[in-house]
């Protein structure tokens, strides 16, 4: 059940972080990038490609979170329902199913409903976050994340 509740949470904070990216102002990080902030200049790229990061983010990794966490419930409820059942799998199955299903539908919708009224309002600390996580990933796994801020000619 943690695993299908942290699923729900990885679709609900991708959600969150491609609103932001297409709410945020550009303005702030080019303030940071000239303090040296760690992640600013990979968020001015977010920003920058907002619509590609939003579609990756939201309909991406949301999607396939979506459709793994239904499918994790199912498992999930079967395995309630074996273990709870001595002879009487259909019954016990059946009121768990509900319950499950009903449980982790509601986190989904509702968490990404509340996700997007925050990550319009604190867009700039969202997509900081971000910055700093696809650094991380870029200065250390070296894995390119967002494309290259070299302009070209």
């Amino acid at each position: 059940m943690l695993i299908v509740l942290m699923i729900v949470l990885i679709g609900v904070l991708s959600d969150m972080l491609g609103i932001a990216a297409t709410a945020a102002n550009e303005t702030p990080f080019h303030s940071m990038a000239s303090e040296k902030v760690y992640g600013a200049k990979n968020s001015i790229r977010i920003v920058r490609n907002a619509d590609k990061f939003a579609t990756f983010c939201n309909d991406v990794i949301g999607d396939i979170a979506g459709v793994i966490s239904g499918t994790a419930s199912t498992l999930v409820v079967f395995q309630l329902a074996t273990s709870l059942a001595n002879g009487q799998a259909g019954t016990y199955q059946f009121t768990i199913s509900i319950i499950f299903t009903s449980v982790v539908a509601a986190l989904t919708v509702g968490g990404k409903a509340m996700g997007k009224a925050v990550a319009v309002r604190a867009s700039t600390e969202l997509v900081l976050f971000a910055g700093k996580l696809t650094t991380f990933i870029e200065e250390n796994l070296r894995i390119r994340v967002l494309p290259s801020h070299k302009q070209k000619k």
